[in-house]
């Protein structure tokens, strides 16, 4: 592969957007899509992306587009970072523009409502349905999307089923201030990336009910050991959870104040209702959905998840945030380790 290549990104909000500065600025020509006419006119006429990540400048290899037959068409590289719950119906028409020795990478963090799916999986299943081949990969990690696009040292890890397309992503993406590691462990990186977001609406939720950092870091703890028991249930390798997908990327989530998902709960926890919530936040927080496929995952896999059940009751069954907290505590008693 070239140094310099042509890459294709899909989603211009926040993270699609700080993604596209990052590659630009490496000297890759990006081609970014957006769904709306307007705000890809905006993004050209003025340099930047006003709505999702104003005040980064975007350099002269970033153009934008409506229209993914001008985005994907004779790209070696591909970056899926749409929300979850359109990833499928985006992909479907991504997937029939694709060149066949193209590599998919989802930045997308979360897990399909109806067929609880990671999105390596909806790929994977779209690409079937579809008759078409196509390498996929996953990027995750610690990474605000404000602090990449301002060129704050941040590590992540790119997943694939074969190290050899893993090692491709990574020399596509790294540079001296976005260090990249590599995994095989796909199931493993794209879990630790979902289920962090409901255990930091759950550490949002303790903020704003005004407990303390011992509460977080508590909540924090049991949610990581939440994950790794459904991950390893679903053949993920248990050392992933300790890596920056899972207790790196669980950590920034649930302390950053750049956190949608912990945002969400701290409005929660100081007595909004989720439905006004979502209404005045202008981008997703994927945990909010992720908490109705995960909750159905671990029902399905049989795997005690206590945090996560408390998250979905709140969300989906309107209980008051003081009783989940209740229910956490009293909680009968357990070792903290099995082996």
């Amino acid at each position: 592969m070239k140094n310099h290549i042509s890459i294709a990104v899909i989603g211009a909000g926040s993270w699609g957007t700080a993604l596209a500065k990052l590659l630009s600025d490496k000297g890759h020509v990006v081609h970014l899509w957006a769904h709306r006419q307007e705000h890809v006119d905006s993004i050209n006429r003025e340099g930047q992306n006003r709505k999702y990540l104003s005040g980064f400048s975007l350099n002269k290899n970033v153009t934008a587009f409506s229209d993914l037959k001008d985005v994907v068409g004779g790209k070696k590289i591909i970056l899926m970072v749409v929300p979850s719950h359109v990833f499928r119906e985006v992909f479907k028409q991504v997937a029939a523009l694709l060149d066949e020795d193209s590599i998919v990478v989802s930045a997308t963090k979360g897990i399909e409502n109806e067929t609880l799916m990671t999105m390596s999986q909806v790929m994977e299943d779209v690409l079937n349905d579809a008759g078409k081949k196509a390498e996929t990969g996953v990027l995750t990690g610690p990474s605000f999307a404000k602090e990449v696009a301002a060129s704050i040292p941040t590590a992540v890890t790119v997943a694939a089923q074969k190290k050899q397309t893993a090692e491709i992503i990574q020399n596509v993406f790294f540079t001296e201030r976005f260090r990249v590691y590599t995994s095989t462990d796909l199931i493993g990186q794209e879990l630790g990336a979902a289920l962090k977001n409901i255990v930091a609406i759950a550490a949002g939720i303790s903020d704003g009910l005004g407990y303390g950092t011992n509460t977080r870091a508590a909540l924090i703890t049991r949610g990581l050991a939440e994950i790794t028991r459904l991950g390893v249930k679903m053949g993920a390798n248990p050392l992933t959870f300790s890596g920056l997908g899972g207790m790196g990327d669980l950590v920034l989530t649930c302390t950053g104040d750049l956190s949608r998902n912990r945002t969400v709960g701290l409005k929660l926890g100081q007595g909004k209702k989720i439905e006004a919530i979502l209404e005045e936040m202008e981008m997703v927080a994927e945990g909010v959905k992720t908490s109705k496929s995960a909750w159905k995952l671990a029902q399905r896999e049989g795997v005690e998840m206590p945090i996560l059940e408390q998250i979905y009751q709140v969300l989906y069954e309107s209980k008051p945030c003081q009783e989940a907290v209740l229910s956490l505590l009293t909680r009968d008693q357990k070792v903290e380790m099995e082996f």
